[in-house]
């Protein structure tokens, strides 16, 4: 038997974290090198420890496991990234594989599927469930055109980004959208975790890329 497949494990759920580690260390196959329980940690770690596979949960804190899952990519082209998520939006879908997802399976899979699909993506076979497969395969080809990426950020914390992006202040965009600066502070606070960026013209340049805002609205920072 060759060396066993080494797993790092992303999810903010502590007891699913851990259920899933035990099982995963059962394997004769696998081992569990690490367990975080947010998305800067997921990449922090993955550069560190340099894993064959991150089983990456998507709905995670401090970055989202979208945007996890890119830097990963982007940094450690050989790891694979297996994301579990329970939206199963083809368009999703298709944008965790833009983003260096080697394969996505839905957070109600079984754990011996899990294992299973552990085991392909290490081999570097995509895993996809059926009912998107072929919608995927569709895209590759050019028969169907899916949007770009989809936002992380509710519509309350675009409309805020929209407005810092028209160069609206804090109060300026409180009292715009009647709620308190505090309140605004907060939304932003929360745009920068999902984004990992560190301040508004970051987030801004982030939103434009991703074609969440249009450019035209941006008059200045």
């Amino acid at each position: 038997m060759g060396e066993a497949i080494t797993v790092l494990l992303a999810e903010d759920h502590a007891v699913v974290r851990e259920a899933t580690a035990e099982i995963i260390d059962h394997q004769a196959d696998m081992r569990v090198v690490g367990q975080v329980g947010t998305g800067v940690d997921a990449v922090r770690l993955a550069r560190q420890l340099r894993p064959d596979v991150v089983v990456m949960d998507i709905a995670m804190p401090h970055l989202n496991g979208l945007e996890a899952t890119r830097r990963i990519a982007d940094a450690l082209p050989e790891c694979r990234v297996l994301v579990l998520t329970a939206r199963e939006e083809e368009q999703y879908v298709i944008n965790l594989l833009k983003a260096g997802a080697t394969g996505y399976l839905p957070k109600t899979v079984d754990l011996s599927e899990l294992m299973e699909a552990i085991r392909a993506v290490a081999r570097g076979e995509s895993v996809l469930p059926p009912a998107v497969a072929s919608v995927v395969v569709r895209y590759l080809t050019g028969e169907e055109r899916i949007e770009e990426d989809l936002s992380p950020l509710t519509d309350r914390e675009l409309e805020v980004l929209e407005l810092v992006a028209t160069g609206f202040t804090n109060r300026q965009i409180a009292q715009q959208l009647d709620i308190s600066v505090r309140t605004v502070e907060a939304h932003l606070t929360h745009v920068y975790d999902k984004l990992g960026v560190c301040s508004r013209t970051e987030a801004v340049v982030r939103a434009i890329q991703r074609q969440w805002i249009e450019p035209e609205e941006r008059d200045s920072l």
